[in-house]
């Protein structure tokens, strides 16, 4: 399938749930490949946060409303509309934000739906690419919360709600998760919380947004001064927050999803580990791959991107790898954040990222390539030099940083490789690095280690 993006802008008004504050969005269309990505318009900075695991934020009410930035930069609540994207196929767009909190609207992500399926989506030219576990991914604690994912062709999921012999009742709902199923059965289900709850966050001065028409306040089992639109709307929000949440690995999920008594917390949590342990297909394999048992190109993490090349923190400049193909080509990313050390001192009060590690980035990306074959497991690549290196446009925080490296030849104890660095799909360096491949450190003292 071809990725997506929406055919026409969109915008929304309203207030914000927990600040009570007005709020003004833009759902803009994005190029292919760039992904989902947050900007604030009131505030001095024109940085674009990507929707992405390293860019969660943290927040007073982690467990009830997912953040994405830090500092000044943050954008709160956008559980909702990131599960409009997910449900419908949306890839790529560009959300500016008038406020640090997406609006309430009704509590669910109706509107959201309605008026994307409205304007309609537009296909792009690149492949969609999913996130596809070949084995159980779970997380767990000591309080019953369990969620997990299993391989499965398809995208559901399944959830059990339970609040102990409380105001509302156990609830069990399980969906395959299609557009059309999607958007009539998950999306109009409002957010929801215990009268003596709403009490204590409206005392800590959370929930100034809130009202009968957009929470389901419930209490003696029924929500005050409202009607169910179904019977398990509480069980099947969950569902739209899971499906929202899981959204912020850059990438749709086929897998089922099974959570017993789960929050944004655990959503969270589980968004980590399938990052770190799931493969991502460019697309489903056909029965004759299948038979045939072919590797579809998969994801490094930096945990197993240190077992190839042996750069550690901080001298580490690759995330993960999204793309590999030994000994021809790579794709890796870094994610630019403030808490990167040398924003300390490299014009803190306009920061921009080194060129000169921009360029170790891209060898990095270049020496895991070459050195993922089997004859070159084990060595180490050293730098003999850069060519034609050009510096096209400054990166700044917030980036996500892709490198696309292209292996143009390995002879013996030579590597030489070309690449291109971007940022939202547009260069903002280019190289050809040549290595030298060495078995330890003693045979060649006097080269820059890469």
């Amino acid at each position: 399938m071809k990725q997506c993006t929406l055919r026409k802008d969109l915008l929304f008004e309203g207030i914000g749930i927990h600040s009570g504050k007005p709020v003004r969005v833009h759902l803009k269309s994005a190029e292919a490949g760039s992904g989902i990505r947050f900007r604030r318009t009131d505030i001095a900075s024109d940085e674009a946060v990507p929707a992405r695991s390293n860019f969660i934020g943290e927040s007073a009410l982690r467990g009830r409303q997912t953040t994405l930035g830090e500092y000044e930069n943050q954008i709160t609540t956008i559980e909702h509309l990131m599960a409009a994207f997910h449900g419908l196929g949306v890839d790529n767009a560009l959300v500016e934000v008038h406020g640090n909190e997406l609006p309430a609207l009704d509590g669910s992500a109706k509107e959201y739906v309605e008026a994307i399926l409205r304007v309609g989506l537009k296909e792009q030219d690149a492949e969609r690419r999913y996130l596809t576990p070949a084995q159980p991914v779970y997380v767990q604690d000591g309080d019953g919360f369990v969620a997990a994912v299993l391989p499965s062709d398809e995208f559901r999921v399944s959830y059990t709600l339970s609040y102990d012999g409380t105001d509302i009742e156990d609830q069990w709902i399980s969906f395959r998760v299609t557009p059309d199923i999607f958007a009539k059965e998950i999306a109009p289900a409002r957010t929801f919380c215990l009268k003596q709850e709403a009490d204590a966050l409206l005392k800590q001065g959370y929930g100034q947004g809130a009202n009968f028409d957009n929470t389901l306040v419930f209490e003696k089992g029924r929500p005050i001064q409202t009607a169910l639109r179904f019977v398990d709307e509480p069980a099947r929000h969950k569902a739209l927050d899971i499906i929202g949440d899981l959204y912020l690995t850059g990438f749709p999920l086929r897998g089922h999803v099974v959570a017993v008594k789960t929050g944004h917390a655990q959503n969270l949590e589980l968004v980590k580990k399938l990052i770190s342990f799931c493969p991502v297909n460019e697309s489903l394999p056909n029965e004759k791959e299948k038979s045939m048992g072919k590797n579809l190109p998969r994801e490094l993490d930096a945990t197993e991107i240190q077992k190839i090349i042996p750069h550690r923190h901080p001298f580490l400049w690759v995330d993960r790898i999204i793309k590999l193909a030994p000994g021809k080509s790579a794709v890796g990313i870094k994610n630019v954040t403030l808490k990167d050390y040398f924003f300390e001192g490299h014009f803190p009060g306009h920061p921009v990222m080194p060129g000169v590690i921009i360029l170790e980035a891209m060898a990095q990306v270049g020496a895991v390539a070459m050195l993922c074959q089997p004859e070159y497991r084990g060595r180490i690549a050293y730098l003999m030099s850069i060519d034609s290196a050009k510096f096209r446009k400054p990166v700044f925080p917030g980036s996500e940083l892709r490198m696309e490296i292209e292996i143009l030849k390995t002879k013996s104890r030579i590597g030489q490789c070309r690449g291109v660095a971007k940022v939202n799909g547009e260069v903002v360096c280019e190289a050809e690095v040549k290595f030298a491949f060495v078995r330890d450190a003693e045979e060649n003292g006097s080269s820059s280690n890469k």
